[in-house]
């Protein structure tokens, strides 16, 4: 952040007897605590933290589609923050604001169509794959996940190619898992990823020892009832990391052997849908779309029975008149 005046911020470093560890409490990593590092520089904001100043703030504006003209489009985002595109990532398509929140998606859900979702935590929109079909609480739900494909590195997936930012920290874009947030943090060296780097390329998780990535626990996914497209079940797992540059310049980064990304925290955010909730979807929903299904069958039937009475008759008749 402070390329130009390393020198001085080596001072400074050792002026505030700051190092690359501190001992902080859980409120202050999360909602924040004042620096000495970044009093020393006279920043105009010397508070830092993970969740530090979103605290009793609203996310957005946000513009969606309500479905009245066309429903395959109802809770589609529009815009975000009176905007129709992101500007962090200089290409159009990575500058995408595609899908929904995530909270719901358009009805008629297709096992074989990836369902797509905005979030600005990560400054990007995302997918998620199908992955199985279950049952929860008596409503059939479809499983969508965020796959290593979503985060993969441009070398095995070219859609990524706008989130490489970074060619020598990524290794000339071959690094996966982990993605680089510089663009939307002003400046500050944030990197995203799933917990203990799940999908990520092998030296960013051999670089850190204790990480124990596991699909069941670290993965993230949305189950969806496929006729409404609600969103029934949903994990968010996102884990926050701090890169770390090495420079002779710095004396606390010079005995660094390369770049690396450091892990801080990994969040979990998991809901689902509660029995009484449940009960009354399949009392509005589920039971009437079954007796739907019922009626139409019997009239299908009915149908078919009239029909062969029908042609019956008409034989007999055909051939009763042939004999005359």
């Amino acid at each position: 952040m402070f390329s130009s005046l390393l020198g001085l911020v080596n001072i400074l470093i050792k002026q505030s007897n700051s190092s690359l560890f501190q001992k902080r409490s859980v409120n202050e990593i999360l909602w924040g605590y004042s620096d000495p590092l970044l009093e020393k520089l006279g920043a105009r904001d010397t508070t830092t933290g993970v969740f530090y100043p979103y605290n009793g703030t609203a996310d957005g504006p946000y513009t969606v589609y309500n479905g009245k003209k066309d429903i395959s489009k109802v809770a589609i985002i529009t815009k975000y923050k009176g905007e129709s595109t992101l500007s962090y990532w200089g290409d159009n398509y990575c500058d995408m604001i595609n899908g929904t929140d995530a909270a719901s998606f358009p009805p008629s859900v297709d096992k074989n169509v990836p369902l797509y979702f905005f979030s600005s935590e990560i400054c990007r929109s995302i997918y998620g794959e199908y992955e199985k079909e279950y049952t929860l609480r008596g409503i059939n739900l479809y499983r969508f996940v965020v796959s290593n494909k979503a985060l993969a590195s441009p070398h095995q997936n070219p859609d990524n190619h706008c989130y490489c930012t970074d060619k020598v920290i990524s290794r000339d874009c071959a690094a996966a898992g982990v993605l680089d947030l510089r663009a939307c943090q002003g400046g500050k060296p944030i990197f995203l990823s799933l917990p203990h780097f799940l999908y990520a390329s092998e030296f960013i998780l051999e670089s850190v020892e204790g990480l124990s990535p596991n699909i069941e626990e670290h993965q993230t996914f949305v189950d969806v009832e496929p006729i409404t497209g609600f969103t029934m079940h949903f994990a968010k797992r996102l884990q926050v990391n701090v890169m770390f540059n090495r420079t002779d310049k710095i004396e606390v980064l010079s005995k660094l052997k390369s770049e690396f990304v450091f892990p801080v925290l990994w969040l979990n955010e998991t809901a689902i849908i509660g029995e009484d909730s449940a009960n009354m979807f399949k009392s509005s929903v589920t039971t009437p779309m079954n007796a739907l299904g019922i009626v139409q069958i019997v009239f299908l039937c009915l149908g078919g029975v009239v029909f062969l009475a029908c042609s019956i008759t008409l034989c007999v008749r055909s051939c009763r008149g042939t004999k005359v």
